[in-house]
Protein backbone atom coordinates (compact mmCIF):
# COMPACT_ATOMS: atom_id res chain seq x y z
CA UNK A 1 0.00 0.00 0.00
CA UNK A 2 1.64 3.12 -1.07
CA UNK A 3 1.88 5.27 2.75
CA UNK A 4 1.73 8.67 0.30
CA UNK A 5 -2.33 7.67 -0.65
CA UNK A 6 -3.21 9.42 -4.04
CA UNK A 7 -6.49 8.55 -5.89
CA UNK A 8 -7.01 5.15 -5.29
CA UNK A 9 -9.37 4.17 -8.62
CA UNK A 10 -6.58 3.14 -10.69
CA UNK A 11 -5.08 0.80 -8.47
CA UNK A 12 -8.55 -0.65 -7.12
CA UNK A 13 -8.99 -1.50 -10.74
CA UNK A 14 -5.67 -3.38 -11.35
CA UNK A 15 -6.31 -5.38 -8.18
CA UNK A 16 -9.84 -6.42 -9.13
CA UNK A 17 -9.00 -7.85 -12.39
CA UNK A 18 -6.63 -9.99 -10.25
CA UNK A 19 -9.44 -11.09 -7.76
CA UNK A 20 -11.66 -10.31 -4.93
CA UNK A 21 -9.07 -10.81 -2.04
CA UNK A 22 -5.51 -9.16 -2.47
CA UNK A 23 -2.09 -9.46 -0.63
CA UNK A 24 -0.76 -6.40 0.46
CA UNK A 25 2.28 -5.23 2.21
CA UNK A 26 1.33 -2.21 4.82
CA UNK A 27 3.56 0.50 5.87
CA UNK A 28 6.78 -0.78 7.94
CA UNK A 29 6.77 -3.92 5.96
CA UNK A 30 3.97 -5.77 7.86
CA UNK A 31 1.96 -8.11 6.12
CA UNK A 32 -1.62 -7.74 5.26
CA UNK A 33 -4.70 -8.46 3.14
CA UNK A 34 -7.68 -5.98 1.46
CA UNK A 35 -10.64 -6.96 0.47
CA UNK A 36 -11.82 -5.38 -2.54
CA UNK A 37 -14.67 -7.12 -4.46
CA UNK A 38 -18.29 -6.06 -3.06
CA UNK A 39 -20.03 -9.81 -2.65
CA UNK A 40 -16.97 -10.49 -0.94
CA UNK A 41 -16.56 -7.64 1.53
CA UNK A 42 -19.90 -8.10 2.23
CA UNK A 43 -19.60 -11.96 3.10
CA UNK A 44 -16.80 -11.15 5.15
CA UNK A 45 -17.68 -7.77 6.90
CA UNK A 46 -20.52 -9.98 8.71
CA UNK A 47 -18.71 -13.22 9.24
CA UNK A 48 -18.51 -14.85 12.35
CA UNK A 49 -15.36 -15.86 12.17
CA UNK A 50 -13.96 -12.70 12.02
CA UNK A 51 -12.92 -10.48 15.18
CA UNK A 52 -12.20 -6.69 15.73
CA UNK A 53 -10.15 -6.57 18.93
CA UNK A 54 -6.63 -6.74 18.28
CA UNK A 55 -5.67 -9.98 20.62
CA UNK A 56 -6.54 -11.44 17.48
CA UNK A 57 -3.55 -9.62 15.32
CA UNK A 58 -0.51 -11.90 15.08
CA UNK A 59 1.63 -9.83 14.11
CA UNK A 60 0.98 -7.33 17.11
CA UNK A 61 0.32 -9.79 20.00
CA UNK A 62 4.06 -11.48 18.80
CA UNK A 63 5.85 -7.69 19.39
CA UNK A 64 6.15 -7.43 15.83
CA UNK A 65 4.28 -3.90 15.45
CA UNK A 66 6.02 -1.25 16.68
CA UNK A 67 4.85 1.85 18.84
CA UNK A 68 5.23 4.38 16.29
CA UNK A 69 3.54 2.38 13.78
CA UNK A 70 1.06 4.64 11.91
CA UNK A 71 -1.99 2.25 11.77
CA UNK A 72 -1.61 1.15 15.45
CA UNK A 73 -4.24 3.65 16.99
CA UNK A 74 -6.77 1.97 14.34
CA UNK A 75 -5.61 -1.25 16.32
CA UNK A 76 -5.56 -0.57 19.86
CA UNK A 77 -7.33 2.52 20.49
CA UNK A 78 -10.27 0.92 22.78
CA UNK A 79 -13.75 1.52 21.58
CA UNK A 80 -16.34 0.30 19.56
CA UNK A 81 -14.40 -0.09 16.66
CA UNK A 82 -12.31 -2.34 17.97
CA UNK A 83 -14.66 -4.47 20.06
CA UNK A 84 -16.32 -7.71 19.61
CA UNK A 85 -19.47 -9.52 20.69
CA UNK A 86 -21.12 -8.52 24.11
CA UNK A 87 -18.08 -5.65 24.61
CA UNK A 88 -18.95 -4.38 21.20
CA UNK A 89 -23.09 -4.03 22.14
CA UNK A 90 -22.30 -2.68 25.65
CA UNK A 91 -20.07 0.66 24.13
CA UNK A 92 -22.49 0.88 21.23
CA UNK A 93 -25.44 1.08 23.20
CA UNK A 94 -24.27 3.43 25.50
CA UNK A 95 -23.01 5.62 22.36
CA UNK A 96 -26.54 4.55 19.89
CA UNK A 97 -28.96 7.09 22.13
CA UNK A 98 -27.41 9.84 20.75
CA UNK A 99 -28.18 8.98 17.29
CA UNK A 100 -31.65 7.27 16.83
CA UNK A 101 -34.06 8.34 13.96
CA UNK A 102 -35.59 11.11 16.48
CA UNK A 103 -32.58 12.86 17.65
CA UNK A 104 -31.16 12.77 14.06
CA UNK A 105 -34.39 14.73 12.99
CA UNK A 106 -34.71 17.24 15.30
CA UNK A 107 -30.94 18.31 14.35
CA UNK A 108 -32.02 19.02 10.73
CA UNK A 109 -33.26 22.71 11.90
CA UNK A 110 -29.72 23.74 13.41
CA UNK A 111 -27.90 21.86 10.43
CA UNK A 112 -29.62 24.20 8.31
CA UNK A 113 -29.11 26.78 10.41
CA UNK A 114 -25.25 26.14 10.37
CA UNK A 115 -25.05 25.66 6.72
CA UNK A 116 -26.36 28.91 5.82
CA UNK A 117 -24.03 31.07 8.37
CA UNK A 118 -21.15 29.12 6.56
CA UNK A 119 -22.62 29.88 3.46
CA UNK A 120 -22.23 33.62 3.85
CA UNK A 121 -18.63 33.04 4.97
CA UNK A 122 -18.15 31.43 1.91
CA UNK A 123 -19.61 34.30 -0.03
CA UNK A 124 -17.90 37.06 1.75
CA UNK A 125 -14.28 35.22 1.77
CA UNK A 126 -14.29 34.68 -2.44
CA UNK A 127 -15.72 38.70 -2.36
CA UNK A 128 -12.80 40.03 -0.30
CA UNK A 129 -10.49 37.79 -2.35
CA UNK A 130 -10.14 37.00 -6.22
CA UNK A 131 -13.38 34.94 -6.12
CA UNK A 132 -11.44 31.74 -5.69
CA UNK A 133 -12.39 30.27 -2.17
CA UNK A 134 -11.30 27.19 -1.23
CA UNK A 135 -15.24 25.16 -0.35
CA UNK A 136 -12.96 22.43 2.07
CA UNK A 137 -11.46 24.52 4.68
CA UNK A 138 -14.88 27.12 4.99
CA UNK A 139 -17.46 24.73 4.36
CA UNK A 140 -17.18 21.03 4.03
CA UNK A 141 -14.97 21.02 7.32
CA UNK A 142 -16.69 23.55 9.69
CA UNK A 143 -20.23 21.84 9.10
CA UNK A 144 -19.69 18.19 10.25
CA UNK A 145 -17.16 19.66 13.14
CA UNK A 146 -19.14 22.38 14.19
CA UNK A 147 -22.77 19.08 14.47
CA UNK A 148 -20.35 16.23 16.08
CA UNK A 149 -18.82 18.97 18.82
CA UNK A 150 -21.76 20.19 19.55
CA UNK A 151 -23.65 16.76 20.12
CA UNK A 152 -20.07 15.71 22.53
CA UNK A 153 -20.16 19.36 24.01
CA UNK A 154 -16.71 20.28 23.05
CA UNK A 155 -16.11 23.84 22.51
CA UNK A 156 -15.57 25.92 19.48
CA UNK A 157 -11.76 26.25 20.83
CA UNK A 158 -10.54 22.76 20.75
CA UNK A 159 -12.11 22.62 16.66
CA UNK A 160 -8.82 23.51 14.72
CA UNK A 161 -6.22 21.41 17.02
CA UNK A 162 -8.56 18.29 16.76
CA UNK A 163 -9.30 18.54 13.10
CA UNK A 164 -4.95 18.68 12.68
CA UNK A 165 -4.98 15.79 15.47
CA UNK A 166 -7.42 14.04 13.30
CA UNK A 167 -5.74 14.31 10.06
CA UNK A 168 -2.49 12.95 12.00
CA UNK A 169 -3.79 9.94 13.09
CA UNK A 170 -5.65 9.08 10.06
CA UNK A 171 -2.63 9.60 8.04
CA UNK A 172 -0.69 6.77 6.76
CA UNK A 173 2.67 8.43 5.77
CA UNK A 174 4.20 9.96 8.78
CA UNK A 175 6.86 8.43 11.14
CA UNK A 176 7.00 6.94 14.35
CA UNK A 177 7.55 10.35 16.21
CA UNK A 178 4.89 12.60 14.80
CA UNK A 179 2.32 9.47 15.12
CA UNK A 180 2.80 9.36 18.94
CA UNK A 181 2.80 12.66 19.55
CA UNK A 182 -0.30 13.38 17.45
CA UNK A 183 -2.14 9.81 19.17
CA UNK A 184 -0.72 11.72 23.07
CA UNK A 185 -1.99 15.12 22.18
CA UNK A 186 -5.25 13.72 21.37
CA UNK A 187 -5.65 11.85 24.49
CA UNK A 188 -4.77 14.77 26.12
CA UNK A 189 -6.81 16.90 24.45
CA UNK A 190 -10.18 14.72 25.43
CA UNK A 191 -9.11 14.40 28.71
CA UNK A 192 -9.33 18.30 28.94
CA UNK A 193 -12.33 17.83 27.44
CA UNK A 194 -13.36 15.01 29.58
CA UNK A 195 -12.63 16.70 33.10
CA UNK A 196 -14.45 20.09 31.94
CA UNK A 197 -17.85 18.08 31.51
CA UNK A 198 -17.28 16.38 34.62
CA UNK A 199 -17.22 19.63 36.50
CA UNK A 200 -19.87 21.38 34.24
CA UNK A 201 -22.20 18.47 33.14
CA UNK A 202 -24.20 19.92 29.96
CA UNK A 203 -27.28 18.19 27.74
CA UNK A 204 -24.17 16.22 25.03
CA UNK A 205 -22.93 12.89 25.07
CA UNK A 206 -19.67 13.12 26.77
CA UNK A 207 -21.16 14.22 29.60
CA UNK A 208 -24.04 11.17 29.15
CA UNK A 209 -21.01 9.23 29.00
CA UNK A 210 -19.31 10.20 32.02
CA UNK A 211 -22.58 10.12 34.09
CA UNK A 212 -22.95 6.17 32.76
CA UNK A 213 -19.42 5.47 33.66
CA UNK A 214 -19.95 7.50 37.23
CA UNK A 215 -23.42 5.76 38.19
CA UNK A 216 -21.78 2.06 36.93
CA UNK A 217 -17.88 1.94 36.99
CA UNK A 218 -17.93 -1.32 34.62
CA UNK A 219 -19.85 -0.18 32.23
CA UNK A 220 -17.39 2.67 30.50
CA UNK A 221 -13.63 2.46 31.47
CA UNK A 222 -11.87 5.54 31.58
CA UNK A 223 -9.49 4.53 28.44
CA UNK A 224 -12.57 3.12 26.71
CA UNK A 225 -14.58 6.82 27.48
CA UNK A 226 -11.21 8.47 25.62
CA UNK A 227 -11.06 6.32 22.94
CA UNK A 228 -14.71 6.53 22.39
CA UNK A 229 -14.42 10.36 22.17
CA UNK A 230 -11.66 10.03 19.93
CA UNK A 231 -13.88 7.92 17.23
CA UNK A 232 -16.37 10.17 17.64
CA UNK A 233 -14.57 12.88 16.70
CA UNK A 234 -12.47 11.39 14.08
CA UNK A 235 -15.45 9.36 12.10
CA UNK A 236 -18.18 12.13 12.85
CA UNK A 237 -16.39 14.91 10.91
CA UNK A 238 -13.40 13.40 8.41
CA UNK A 239 -15.86 10.44 6.90
CA UNK A 240 -18.68 13.64 6.57
CA UNK A 241 -16.23 16.45 5.22
CA UNK A 242 -14.87 14.02 2.59
CA UNK A 243 -18.44 13.01 1.44
CA UNK A 244 -19.21 16.68 0.71
CA UNK A 245 -15.82 17.18 -0.79
CA UNK A 246 -16.34 14.76 -2.96
CA UNK A 247 -20.07 15.33 -3.96
CA UNK A 248 -19.13 18.72 -5.16
CA UNK A 249 -16.26 17.58 -6.99
CA UNK A 250 -18.37 15.15 -8.51
CA UNK A 251 -21.56 17.17 -9.51
CA UNK A 252 -18.86 19.93 -10.72
CA UNK A 253 -17.36 17.41 -13.30
CA UNK A 254 -20.44 15.66 -14.54
CA UNK A 255 -22.79 18.98 -14.88
CA UNK A 256 -25.21 16.87 -16.76
CA UNK A 257 -25.59 14.76 -13.25
CA UNK A 258 -26.47 17.99 -11.67
CA UNK A 259 -29.15 19.38 -13.68
CA UNK A 260 -31.41 15.88 -13.37
CA UNK A 261 -31.04 17.17 -9.62
CA UNK A 262 -31.60 21.25 -10.35
CA UNK A 263 -34.67 19.77 -12.48
CA UNK A 264 -36.40 17.21 -10.41
CA UNK A 265 -35.52 14.39 -12.18
CA UNK A 266 -33.56 13.08 -9.28
CA UNK A 267 -32.96 14.09 -5.57
CA UNK A 268 -30.42 15.32 -3.59
CA UNK A 269 -30.41 11.65 -1.86
CA UNK A 270 -29.14 10.39 -5.13
CA UNK A 271 -26.42 12.46 -5.34
CA UNK A 272 -25.04 11.29 -1.23
CA UNK A 273 -25.98 7.45 -2.34
CA UNK A 274 -24.14 7.26 -5.63
CA UNK A 275 -21.13 9.78 -4.35
CA UNK A 276 -20.89 7.06 -1.22
CA UNK A 277 -20.62 4.45 -3.94
CA UNK A 278 -18.70 5.96 -6.39
CA UNK A 279 -15.90 7.41 -4.17
CA UNK A 280 -15.99 6.18 -0.88
CA UNK A 281 -15.21 8.88 2.01
CA UNK A 282 -12.85 5.99 3.43
CA UNK A 283 -11.01 4.26 0.84
CA UNK A 284 -9.11 0.79 2.92
CA UNK A 285 -10.27 1.03 6.60
CA UNK A 286 -7.85 -1.38 9.07
CA UNK A 287 -8.51 -3.64 10.50
CA UNK A 288 -10.00 -6.35 10.66
CA UNK A 289 -8.61 -10.17 11.93
CA UNK A 290 -9.77 -13.85 10.78
CA UNK A 291 -10.02 -15.76 13.87
CA UNK A 292 -9.07 -18.86 11.99
CA UNK A 293 -7.61 -19.70 8.29
CA UNK A 294 -10.87 -18.32 6.35
CA UNK A 295 -11.62 -18.90 2.49
CA UNK A 296 -12.82 -16.22 1.33
CA UNK A 297 -13.72 -15.63 -2.98
CA UNK A 298 -11.23 -18.32 -3.39
CA UNK A 299 -8.76 -16.85 -1.48
CA UNK A 300 -7.27 -18.16 2.22
CA UNK A 301 -6.76 -15.29 4.61
CA UNK A 302 -4.35 -17.29 7.46
CA UNK A 303 -5.70 -16.41 10.82
CA UNK A 304 -4.71 -13.18 12.71
CA UNK A 305 -3.73 -11.39 9.12
CA UNK A 306 -4.58 -7.46 9.77
CA UNK A 307 -7.65 -7.12 7.13
CA UNK A 308 -8.62 -3.86 5.21
CA UNK A 309 -12.01 -3.24 4.24
CA UNK A 310 -11.37 -1.71 0.29
CA UNK A 311 -14.39 0.14 0.64
CA UNK A 312 -13.65 2.68 -2.66
CA UNK A 313 -13.01 -0.80 -4.46
CA UNK A 314 -16.13 -2.32 -3.99
CA UNK A 315 -18.32 0.85 -4.69
CA UNK A 316 -17.16 0.43 -8.41
CA UNK A 317 -16.89 -3.80 -8.98
CA UNK A 318 -18.49 -4.00 -12.28
CA UNK A 319 -19.53 -7.69 -11.15
CA UNK A 320 -21.55 -6.25 -8.62
CA UNK A 321 -22.46 -2.44 -10.17
CA UNK A 322 -22.17 -3.32 -13.94
CA UNK A 323 -20.05 -2.36 -16.37
CA UNK A 324 -20.60 1.50 -16.13
CA UNK A 325 -19.58 1.33 -12.48
CA UNK A 326 -16.85 3.77 -13.12
CA UNK A 327 -19.27 6.38 -14.04
CA UNK A 328 -20.95 8.82 -11.56
CA UNK A 329 -24.87 8.08 -12.61
CA UNK A 330 -27.61 9.23 -10.62
CA UNK A 331 -30.22 6.99 -12.67
CA UNK A 332 -28.62 4.14 -12.27
CA UNK A 333 -30.44 1.04 -12.22
CA UNK A 334 -28.63 -1.79 -10.80
CA UNK A 335 -29.85 -2.72 -6.81
CA UNK A 336 -26.89 -3.54 -4.85
CA UNK A 337 -26.28 -1.07 -2.18
CA UNK A 338 -22.92 0.31 -1.61
CA UNK A 339 -21.20 -0.76 1.83
CA UNK A 340 -19.12 2.73 2.00
CA UNK A 341 -20.92 3.09 5.35
CA UNK A 342 -20.47 -0.56 6.22
CA UNK A 343 -21.89 -3.83 7.08
CA UNK A 344 -23.01 -6.04 9.89
CA UNK A 345 -22.80 -5.53 13.94
CA UNK A 346 -20.39 -2.73 13.10
CA UNK A 347 -22.27 -0.79 10.51
CA UNK A 348 -21.95 2.66 11.30
CA UNK A 349 -23.68 4.34 14.06
CA UNK A 350 -23.77 7.59 12.66
CA UNK A 351 -24.68 6.76 9.04
CA UNK A 352 -28.28 8.96 8.79
CA UNK A 353 -26.42 11.57 10.26
CA UNK A 354 -23.49 12.02 7.91
CA UNK A 355 -26.57 11.83 5.31
CA UNK A 356 -28.58 14.46 6.74
CA UNK A 357 -25.43 16.76 6.91
CA UNK A 358 -24.38 16.25 3.36
CA UNK A 359 -28.00 16.36 1.62
CA UNK A 360 -28.87 19.71 3.26
CA UNK A 361 -25.20 21.10 3.03
CA UNK A 362 -25.56 20.20 -0.74
CA UNK A 363 -28.91 21.37 -1.81
CA UNK A 364 -28.22 25.09 0.36
CA UNK A 365 -25.08 25.42 -1.38
CA UNK A 366 -25.96 24.44 -4.97
CA UNK A 367 -29.31 26.29 -4.67
CA UNK A 368 -27.56 29.93 -3.51
CA UNK A 369 -24.40 29.24 -6.06
CA UNK A 370 -26.06 26.91 -8.77
CA UNK A 371 -23.23 28.12 -10.75
CA UNK A 372 -20.20 27.14 -8.42
CA UNK A 373 -17.41 25.39 -10.38
CA UNK A 374 -13.65 24.01 -9.75
CA UNK A 375 -10.99 26.77 -9.83
CA UNK A 376 -8.60 24.40 -11.16
CA UNK A 377 -9.02 20.94 -13.25
CA UNK A 378 -10.31 18.19 -10.47
CA UNK A 379 -6.61 15.79 -11.08
CA UNK A 380 -5.03 19.03 -9.97
CA UNK A 381 -6.55 18.60 -6.95
CA UNK A 382 -4.17 17.68 -3.62
CA UNK A 383 -4.50 14.32 -2.49
CA UNK A 384 -5.34 12.64 1.27
CA UNK A 385 -1.31 11.65 2.40
CA UNK A 386 -3.61 8.27 2.76
CA UNK A 387 -4.90 5.09 1.73
CA UNK A 388 -7.61 4.86 4.89
CA UNK A 389 -9.45 8.56 3.73
CA UNK A 390 -10.29 9.41 0.16
CA UNK A 391 -10.50 12.87 -0.91
CA UNK A 392 -8.22 15.97 -1.75
CA UNK A 393 -6.76 18.66 0.90
CA UNK A 394 -8.44 21.17 -0.87
CA UNK A 395 -11.48 22.17 -2.82
CA UNK A 396 -10.86 26.24 -4.49
CA UNK A 397 -14.08 26.71 -5.98
CA UNK A 398 -15.59 29.72 -8.31
CA UNK A 399 -18.82 30.91 -6.93
CA UNK A 400 -19.94 32.71 -10.16
CA UNK A 401 -22.97 34.03 -8.22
Amino acid sequence: MDPSGGCPHADNARLLARGAVAPVILPGEVEGVVVLGHDALREFLSHPDVAKNARHFTALQSGGIPDGWPLKTFATVLGMTTADGADHRRLRSLVSRAFTARRVEELGPRIAELTSQLLDGLDEAATEGDGVVDLRTHFALPLPMGVICELLGVDAAYHDRLHHLSNQIVATDIGPEQSQAANREMMDVLAAIVAARTEDPRDDLTSALIAAREKDGDRLSPLELIGTLMLMVIAGHETTLNLITNAVRALCTHRDQLDLVTSGRASWADVVEETLRWDSPVSCFPFRYPTRDLPLAGTVIPQGTPVLAGYSAAGRDPKTHGPDADNFSLTRTTTARHLSLGHGAHYCLGAPLARLEATVALEQLFTRFPRLDLAVPDTELPRHASFVGNSVRRLPVRLNR
